[in-house]
């Protein structure tokens, strides 16, 4: 009682900011993996009330595309997606990125959280990209791990028609190499723990490998980017915290994720976010226009794409670099973005 009594002179002496009386609105989306784990982060550390936000995360979806969906559908302002942005502004989805959620802006490859693995008797061996040929592997169609996969094969000397891929969300790729429905499958952290922890005999084909360049984006319909410019700034700077936080305390961090992430255990989580704080980085660079250009180029080449688009016209990195800008003390634990990746406002990529 006296607290709020308190609170109340406070209020009337004008005393508490601002912030602090009126948080805005904004409705968050995130996936079922391990490298989305800076959105809660920044709700479960109070980082959002911090910067002025009132944010409600929807359920965590399977995939990028499901996430996508429940953005246009109004369900979320802002999720969190990487290679499925892409169909979708082919698809006439007027999406911008605003920061990553995970990727690297200090080099050009960044694939730490992906792995592929095998079940005990594929014939899969491990170091071996060749003996992916003639396989059943699982991928979830037009996203990350897809493209993993599509990468991997090109590094093997391989074509895409040289296995048989199967779409198969990320949740249910354990079942299927358990019940030896595929030999193998491309997945984002924490699938391939959990994998290696629930399937006898399962192999780590690979790991990362700087294979792909990492697509991990912020992105929101442009109407409402033009219109929430602070509000996005203040978002920006509350998942950069977030992010600081995790990479300064992985494990606590992990325990986060297994809130949010369905059946996650804590063992898994601790593993997949050793792998998971490599890549935190939300900060923007023309390595990440690089990225964005670098998948569509891939899938074009492959002829799963039958156009592309100027990557300029859907990144806008301006918010990011004001908050890089106004407190590098939230990225002063990573690598500096080198100087011929660096950018400024109005910066335009060119292959």
């Amino acid at each position: 009682m006296k607290r709020l009594l308190l609170l109340a002179i406070a209020l009337l002496a004008g005393m508490v900011p601002a912030s602090a009386q009126t948080l805005t609105k904004l409705k968050a989306g995130m996936v079922t993996g391990i490298d989305q784990i800076g959105l809660p982060i920044a709700l479960e550390r109070g980082f959002f009330e911090k910067y002025g936000l009132d944010v409600t995360i929807a359920r965590p979806y399977a995939t990028g595309v499901d996430a996508l969906n429940a953005l246009q559908a109004g369900e979320s302002e802002i999720v969190q997606v990487g290679v499925p942005m892409i169909g979708a502004v082919l698809r006439g989805m007027d999406l911008v990125a605003l920061g990553n959620y995970s990727g690297n802006a200090t080099k050009a490859g960044s694939d730490a959280t992906m792995a592929i693995i095998a079940r005990e008797g594929s014939g899969i061996v491990k170091g071996d990209l060749s003996t992916l040929k003639g396989k059943k592997i699982a991928a979830s169609f037009g996203t990350i791990n897809h493209l993993y996969i599509l990468a991997t094969l090109e590094k093997a000397g391989l074509k895409p028609d040289d296995v048989t891929l199967v779409n198969t969300p990320p949740p249910d790729m354990t079942v299927a190499l358990l019940a030896k429905g595929i030999d193998a499958f491309s997945g984002w952290d924490p699938w391939p723990i959990v994998a290696g922890k629930d399937v006898p005999g399962a192999v780590e084909i690979i790991r990362g490998g700087d294979v792909i360049s990492y697509l991990g984006f912020n992105v929101a319909l442009r109407p409402w980017v033009q219109a929430n410019g602070e509000t996005i700034e203040k978002f920006l700077a509350a998942v950069s915290e977030a992010d600081q936080w995790m990479r300064k305390n992985p494990k606590q961090a992990a325990q986060v994720a297994t809130r949010w992430i369905p059946g996650l255990k804590q063992d898994v989580a601790e593993a997949a976010m050793q792998f998971n704080i490599q890549q935190a980085d939300r900060r923007l660079s023309a390595n990440n226009y690089r990225a964005l250009w670098s998948a569509e180029d891939r899938l074009s080449r492959l002829g799963i794409l039958k156009s592309t688009f100027d990557v300029n016209a859907h990144i806008e990195p301006k918010h990011i670099l004001k908050v890089m800008k106004d407190r590098p003390e939230l990225f002063a634990d990573l690598p500096p973005i080198p100087e011929t990746a660096a950018i400024t406002p109005g910066y335009v990529f060119k292959p």
